[in-house]
């Protein structure tokens, strides 16, 4: 399959005629390079994104990039043995939309060392209904299930649980096996959240930790969205040798706690970074999500679909603080 002299992609600019994202169109030599040159059926929009879009979050390391951090699509050409015209897969994070032109583009080459052949039962589609909020989602579950997290330890509680991955957090746990709660600052979607398995559903409107180093251990773990207050007040509720996994910052990039969930506890903080997972880790956990933790409601987590046109607007509403599950960004298509 040939690849078209001119075709269309979504680019981030800061020049000197100011900070601005857009469709334009480009050539493949225009774009980073890499062994593998694909034909992009799917992204997907995150928070990342969203913050990049808008010029909001200090995201890019470079200028002019293609934005995106997801990508799903067929190779077109290859330049690594282990991959072939045709093959289908995808790349989450690896510097896509931060150091290297991403994934809002009809056309992309990525280095190979970073692309997971599509795991089997899983479309092209779907992959990208999952994206880096999904994987996120199942890095948690990896590592604490590693640090000794079991379904019978108890409940685990999302926060920032309506935004993608909080939903995917929801229903990748249940598919796991564990009770899983959930916390967010939209009590209108409790129905929905509860729909995706959630046994428990509370405002963060009101939310009272106290104030003690200790407080009564409510949950056995815990996914953290937001940061700030909510992870502090996390570490003084959590059982004895339960973990957090510490994957956003929503609220703030500030932690003010003791050491007393750690020390008397054994509370343990796990850091989340998804961006840059090694392999075999990657691969192994884009495995689980295509399988044992194939997560039952992903269609109706997908909440949106819309082309590269349509990415402003998206990006906007989430910087605003009304996002709601995944959307998709349809390029080829599967």
């Amino acid at each position: 399959m040939s690849v078209p002299a001119r075709f269309q992609v979504f680019r981030i600019h800061n020049d000197a005629d100011g900070y601005r994202a857009g469709v334009e169109e480009s050539s493949l030599e225009a774009l980073s390079a890499g062994e593998l040159t694909l034909r992009v059926a799917y992204s997907s929009v995150n928070y990342k994104d969203a913050l990049a879009g808008t010029g909001q979050g200090k995201i890019l390391r470079q200028f002019p990039l293609v934005g995106g951090i997801d990508v799903a699509g067929h190779v077109v050409e290859s330049r690594d043995a282990r991959f072939r015209e045709g093959d289908a897969v995808l790349v989450t994070g690896c510097g896509l939309s931060e150091s290297r032109d991403g994934g809002y583009a009809e056309y992309l080459r990525v280095e190979s060392r970073w692309a997971v052949s599509l795991p089997q039962g899983l479309s092209l589609r779907e992959a990208m209904g999952l994206g880096t909020a999904g994987y996120t989602a199942g890095l948690c579950f990896a590592r604490m299930v590693d640090n000794g997290q079991t379904p019978d330890l108890g409940p685990i509680v999302v926060t920032g649980a309506t935004g993608g991955v909080g939903m995917l957090a929801i229903d990748v746990g249940t598919a796991a096996g564990f009770e899983m709660h959930a916390i967010t600052g939209k009590p209108e979607h409790f129905d929905f959240l509860t729909s995706l398995g959630a046994r428990q559903c509370i405002s963060r409107h009101g939310l009272y930790w106290g104030q003690r180093p200790l407080e009564t251990a409510r949950w056995a773990g815990a996914i953290d969205n937001v940061g700030g207050d909510m992870l502090s007040g996390l570490t003084r509720v959590i059982k004895p040798y339960g973990n957090i996994a510490s994957c956003g910052l929503a609220g703030s990039a500030e932690l003010h706690t003791t050491v007393m969930p750690f020390l008397i506890r054994g509370v343990s903080i796990l850091g989340i970074a998804s961006a840059g997972t090694p392999f075999p880790l990657r691969g192994q956990i884009w495995q689980r999500l295509a399988q044992e933790w194939r997560p039952r409601h992903l269609e109706k987590i997908v909440t949106q679909e819309v082309d590269l046109a349509g990415l402003p607007a998206v990006f906007q509403r989430l910087v605003e603080g009304g996002g709601f599950g995944r959307t998709l960004v349809r390029l080829a298509g599967d």
